[in-house]
């Protein structure tokens, strides 16, 4: 779980006090207030505040996408001495190294759809073409939920996804227990033959006109509740 989004921004100041020199600290508190509501923008510098790659005096200049795919985003920190890629989720972060070796595990390569090393690194060449990271809340191409894009299906238990019979949201609506014949999903079998009754109807993805039903931060869907 994640914590309080006032207690992740007060951990990232104590370790800044550290972390940045006193001539950039305005301009490094600048790009914290940009990302003070969004938990993937926060978990990223505290991880790069709290474990300076260098392990030398630096601040974090702006966040970009270098990639995404199914709520999962590589993002690179661009700060005063370097780049440094992160892949980071709704689940954790984990640092992927400097962004100037233009290196990335074969697995990750595959999922987010680079062809080869060399690809990858000629994207790394070019750091300035990459779009800047938005708060989530405010890129409507994102569901504000489980982090999918325009046109890919949400996480399983997402909030927002819309029900493919009834058209509400599907963790709300009886149509999951409908379809079931059940009064309540309550083992993994039952999930699983949803799951499939779901995909066969023919789930929808997420869109940006899906965001108003969307009630807030922090739900977590269930589609056993």
């Amino acid at each position: 779980m994640f914590e309080d989004l006032a207690q992740k921004l007060a951990r990232i100041r104590e370790a800044m006090d550290y972390a940045v020199a006193e001539e950039d600290r305005a301009e490094a508190e600048d790009l914290l207030d940009i990302y003070r509501e969004d938990r993937m923008g926060l978990a990223l510098l505290q991880e790069f505040y709290s474990y300076l790659p260098e392990a030398r005096e630096d601040w974090v200049k702006e966040i970009r996408v270098v990639n995404r795919q199914r709520g999962i985003f590589l993002l690179v920190a661009c700060t005063a001495r370097d780049r440094y890629l992160y892949l980071v989720s709704s689940e954790g972060l984990e640092f992927q190294g400097s962004m100037a070796d233009g290196y990335l595990a074969e697995e990750l390569l595959d999922f987010f759809g680079y062809e080869s090393t060399e690809d990858f690194a000629a994207v790394c060449a070019s750091p300035e073409a990459l779009a800047v990271y938005e708060p989530v809340r405010m890129d409507a191409d994102v569901c504000p939920a489980c982090h999918a894009v325009t046109g890919e299906l949400h996480e399983l238990g997402c909030p927002v996804e819309l029900c493919p019979w009834c058209g509400g949201q599907l963790v709300h609506c009886s149509c999951r227990y409908d379809q079931l014949g059940l009064d309540a999903i309550s083992t993994e079998e039952e999930l699983l033959r949803f799951e499939a009754v779901l995909e066969e109807r023919g789930r929808i993805p997420y869109a940006p006109e899906q965001r108003p039903s969307f009630a807030g931060d922090g739900w977590e869907g269930d589609l056993g509740e």
